[in-house]
Order: structure tokens, then sequence, then C-alpha cells
């Protein structure tokens, strides 16, 4: 709309700027004249008035009605005073009109918020960029295996749908058959391809890369992952922070001041030359430069900017008030489970005796446990497939209810690279399990065995063990995995000053040990999922300004009562709804990405506000005459410039937060 009137206005305003005579004064030209070219300026400008000024009276008069005066009000007085007098002047011969200053304010507010509205929108892109990933069309899969386009809209819950290579994946679900690699970067902000395989979940809106997957659908519509996305992303941009709360009063106060420095300058000037064209001038002048246009741009376009480099990153914030919070935050808490660690149990740590190796030693425990469900069984066999272990035969499989598993095994099957002793061995029983195994079948470990038992144990790991014969010969230690982000995450807090608190229901010696592994400087164990949220006043008591960085049910208490709630995006929905910011993807380093562009933003703002507010203690005198006795006055079309590039340097200085390096 403002592009639009702008370029009809801009038209029309041609042929006024030709008939002015200052214009024709200054460049030393007379415009043709023919009969009633006298009334070309008044008529022209009186349409780029009406067509022009409507959208600015129209909101400066809501301003009026909500007694909540600021920048259109401003600019609808100076277009509203501007036409009067020149009307006044060509009917009563009261002094020269300013029509060409009329038409050239307005066709200068018009390209000015073009450009505003034009820069804001590109800045929210985020929701056109989301809202393109959904594809408008599915190939849906028959009951009989064939194949139908059907709009997305038409999808329901357990369709099976064929995405082929290059496509978009049309709605969540998992997939039932095929592998392929999914970009799923503008959903979660994984740069890399992400491998899906049967059973594997995918996100409406991704991009599938070089194989075929047929998905069966699992949500739709709003129910999508995709949408709460975009979701999270309009309410954030639609929410106000404290600092714009404080832009809008300025230009409220501004308003006043405006109207003040107005009426002394029109008292001002009618004292020493009297009331006529020099005096309305002044006062078109004084209104035209405190329009708070650069004001009023100062925090909606770093706000917009902000939550679209948030949404890129995959951080979606719920509240503007508490991303803004982030950046005075001096305590982080993080859950223990599924945000520090992964949340399920890995080989940490593996020792053998003499004719044994590590290899081996996995390769004969990830055979026994094949059948079991057990966790720790998935641990073992994930990492003997994570070593490319050849995994032997098994035979007569049992498990031993609490204690372990007992199978009959290929051992000479075992035989990998780097295997000491001998490898020509006979299929034999062999027993996987804990120290109730052991107790069970009434056989000690070797005393380094038991060393290195203990030393687990007091990292608060468990340990499996490995019988074959009747002896035991080896071990290996077990633990919820510290995620690797998990370092780099503490690191970058610390180095922002920022101190890291870890809450966990584990007992004393698994939070000490993960603690001193992570270097966190404090650590809250065995704690109950009911008093998470009284470890939180336990540190806002202190003065903190608290965190809380959580995914699940139990953790919704402690998300509320923190200062900022930060949930992990993998977490339950619970957990989401109680957060302020949700982080996408499950990456501890997101916390630190969070309050940095917290802090950065602020930065901007202040720069702004800054820059907006004080261009008018200097502009405002200026425009007043107060350097009148040395020959230097502004008419209301310069004004009009100063005040769009007031208003252009703002919109750069916020676009450079696009730069802002966000890395831990």
């Amino acid at each position: 709309m403002f592009k639009q009137r702008f370029v009809v206005c801009f038209v029309l305003s041609l042929p006024v700027l030709y008939y002015s005579e200052m214009l024709q004064e200054w460049f030393g030209y007379t415009a043709v004249a023919f009969p009633g070219s006298e009334f070309i300026a008044p008529i022209l400008g009186a349409v780029v008035f009406i067509y022009g000024g409507v959208p600015f009276l129209r909101m400066g008069a809501v301003e009026a009605r909500n007694r909540e005066p600021g920048m259109m009000l401003l600019i609808s007085l100076a277009i509203t005073v501007a036409f009067v007098y020149s009307i006044a002047a060509v009917g009563f011969g009261i002094g020269e009109p300013l029509f060409w200053e009329l038409v050239t304010l307005i066709v200068i507010f018009l390209l000015g918020h073009w450009i505003e509205m034009r820069s804001v929108r590109r800045a929210s892109g985020a929701l056109d960029e989301l809202a393109e990933l959904m594809p408008d069309t599915a190939e849906r899969i028959t009951d009989r295996g064939d194949v139908e386009e059907v709009r997305v809209d038409d999808l329901a819950g357990d369709d099976l749908v064929l995405v082929r290579p290059g496509a978009n994946v049309p709605a969540d679900g998992i997939v039932e058959e095929g592998e392929s690699n999914v970009n799923e970067a503008m959903i979660t902000g994984e740069s890399q391809p992400v491998k899906k395989e049967p059973g594997d979940e995918v996100i409406g809106g991704t991009t599938n890369r070089d194989g075929s997957l047929r998905v069966r659908v699992t949500a739709t519509g709003e129910e999508t992952t995709l949408s709460g996305i975009m979701r999270l992303v309009e309410e954030a941009q639609q929410s106000r922070s404290r600092t714009q709360v404080l832009a809008d009063r300025a230009a409220g106060w501004l308003f006043y001041a405006a109207i003040g420095v107005a009426a002394i300058t029109a008292i001002a000037w009618t004292v020493a030359i009297g009331f006529g064209l020099g005096v309305v001038e002044r006062v078109v002048t004084v209104l035209v430069i405190a329009c708070p246009h650069a004001l009023g741009l100062a925090v909606p376009l770093v706000v917009a900017i902000n939550t679209t480099m948030a949404a890129r990153n995959g951080m979606l914030i719920r509240d503007r008030i508490a991303m803004e919070e982030a950046r005075n935050l001096d305590t982080i808490v993080f859950d223990k489970t599924g945000t520090l660690t992964k949340g399920e149990q890995g080989v940490v740590d593996v020792t053998t005796t003499d004719g044994w190796n590590e290899n081996e030693l996995l390769a004969v425990m990830a055979a026994a446990e094949g059948d079991s469900e057990h966790m720790i069984a998935e641990a073992i066999r994930e990492e003997a497939d994570d070593r490319g272990l050849t995994v032997p035969s098994v035979r007569e499989f049992e498990a031993l209810g609490g204690r372990g598993v007992r199978a009959t095994v290929e051992v000479d099957a075992a035989a990998t690279s780097g295997v000491d002793g001998d490898q020509d061995r006979d299929s034999e029983t062999v027993h996987v399990g804990g120290p109730n195994l052991l107790r069970h079948l009434n056989v000690e470990p070797t005393a380094d065995l038991e060393a290195f038992a203990d030393e687990a144990g007091s990292r608060g790991q468990g340990v499996v063990y490995l019988i074959r014969n009747g002896d035991v010969v080896g071990a290996v230690a077990l633990a919820d995995v510290i995620r690797d982000e998990s370092f780099e995450a503490i690191d970058a807090l610390h180095g922002m000053n920022v101190e890291v608190a870890m809450l966990t229901g584990d007992s004393e010696d698994v939070a000490r040990a993960v603690s001193e592994e992570l270097t966190i400087d404090t650590y809250f164990a065995e704690v109950l999922p009911e008093d998470k949220d009284k470890k939180i006043i336990e540190l806002q008591e202190q003065g903190k300004l608290v965190a809380m960085v959580g995914d699940g049910v139990n953790d919704a208490p402690a998300l509320t009562r923190s200062d900022v709630g930060i949930a992990i995006g993998s977490g339950t929905d619970v957990a989401v709804e109680s957060a302020d910011v949700v982080l996408v993807e499950n990456d501890p380093r997101d916390v630190a990405h969070l309050v940095r562009l917290s802090r950065k933003s602020y930065r901007k703002m202040q720069e702004n506000l800054v820059w907006a507010a004080g261009y008018n203690v200097f502009a405002l005198p200026l425009a007043a005459g107060v350097l009148a006795p040395i020959g230097i006055l502004l008419s209301p079309a310069v004004g009009a410039v100063l005040m769009s590039v007031s208003t252009v340097i703002v919109a750069i200085n916020a676009q450079l937060l696009r730069r802002a390096d966000l890395s831990v």
C-alpha cells in the first residue's frame, strides 16, 4: 500500500515541483505558463494530501483516540498544518503556499514507511520461508499399492506417503521403508543431512535428499512440528519487550516535546518577524523533524531480526521479555538426564585379563546380549557396532532375571584384528552380568578387575562382567553418556561469566562425577521431581537471575519458576508449554547461543535508541531556527530528508545484527 501510494504521489509531485516559484528561482528557469497553470500546484497538492496523507491521518486518529500520541499523530499534524496554511494562502492571500514542501513531505514519508515495512517484512521472513517448506501436494499410497497425488490438506493420520528424492516431506511421520539422508536445517538448525531408515521419525517440511522413503503419517496440519514452530515464531514477533515499551513511551514523550517546541517556536518567530509564511515553515519543520520514525523502528526491527536469527539457529522464542532477560542471566541450571547427557547407557571404559583384548571381549559380550532388550545390552551391542566388530553366532540364550544372561557362543568366530591369545576355540557357554551374577556363580574377579570396578563405582558408573569357564575375563563400565556438546556449552557459558548448576535425581557419586567432568560450578543430587523448583528458589533467594534447562514433565514446575525457562525441543509437550524458549535441537550449546544473541540484540536496541533520541536533541533546536542569526534555516523538505536519514541509519545498524557470530 505504501509503495503504491508512493509511486502515484511521486509522479503527481513532479508538476508541483516544476511550477514552484521557489524552485524556479533556485534553479534559474521559468515554468511554461498556460491558462489555469496557476491551479496545478493547489489541485495536485490537494490530491497528494488526500491520497498520500490519508494513511497517516487515519493512524494518527487512532493514536489520538487511544490517547497514545506518537509518530503518526506528529506526521498528521505536520502535513495538515502545511495543507491548511497553503489553502488559506491561495484563498486569502496571506502568504506563499507550501505545496511543494507539502508534496515532498508526503512523498518522503511514504517512501520512509515503505522502506520501513519492507525491512521489517524481510526481517520477519522466517515465517514465509517456513511456510514455503511445506509442499502443496503429496503422493499417497493406496491400499492397492497405487500412488495418487493429493493435496497435503487431504492427508490424514496413518496414511502412507511416498517421498521421492529431492521432494519435501509432506507431514510428520515415521519411515516404514527405505533409507535416505534428510536435510533438516531449516527446522532444527542442523547443517548436516540426517540419515533416516525404517523406524526413524521425519518432520514435515524437511527435504529428502538421495533415497526414496515410504512414510506413515503421524501428524498433519496444525499438529505438525513445522506448524508449531511457525506459531511460536509469530507469537514471538508480535509480543512486546520492555525495551519496545520504553521506545513507545519515548515516542509519546517526543510528541509532547515537539508540540511544546513548536508552540515556543511559533510564539518566538511571531514576536520577531510577525505571523506569516516563515512562522509556519518553522512550525512545520519542527513537527517534521520530531517525527519519531527512527525511534519507532529502533526496537521492532531488531526484534524481527533477532527472532528470525533465533529460529534459524534452532531457538524458538515464546516470550520476548524472557529473551531480553537472557542477557542478564548469571546462573543456568541444567537438568542432567537427557539434557547434559544422552539419557541412555553407553560403554565408557573397558578392561580385560591376559589373553583377551577389548575388541574380542566386546564382540563376545555383544553376542551373548544379542537377544536381550535391556538398556545395558543395547549399549554393549552399540559399542561393538561402532567399532565395526564381527559378532559371533549364539545359541541357547537364557535371561537370568536380575542377574544377567547366559549363552553359548562360537568364540572362535569373534576373532578380530589385534586379538591376543589362542583364537581356535570351540563353542562355549559364557555369562554376562553385574555383581549379582558374580555372587550367584560364586566367582571372584581379579584384583585388577576389582580396582577397575571400585574406580568406576566412585564415578557412579555401573560395571558388567564377562565370565567364561568360571573365570572373570573382563569388564566394561557403563554410564549415562555425557554429550560432547555439553563440554563446549559449559566452557562457552563460563567464558561469558555465567555460573552453571546441575539438577539430578541420581546419587551423589553420579552427580559429583558428571559435575567434575564438565567443570560445573554447583550440583544438586538426589533431588525428587517435586523438589526441583525449590532448588531454583534457593538460587533466586541468593540474588541470582536463574534460567532452567529441562526436557521432562517433572521439569515443568522448575521451568515456570525460573526467570527464563528453556525447554529442549525433543522434550515433552508439558515441558515445552512451560518454557519461555524452546530449543528445537537437543543441543546444550544453543543455551550459550541464546545468551549471546540476547546480549548482542540488546546492544543494538540501545545503540538505535541512543541515536534516535540523540538525533532529536540536536535536530529540534536546529528546526526551530536557533542558528537563524548566522543564516542557517531548514525548510520542511530538508527536515523530512534529515528525518529519513536518521531512519536509514537505525535500519542499517539493526541489519548489522545479522552478522553477529553466535558460535560457541
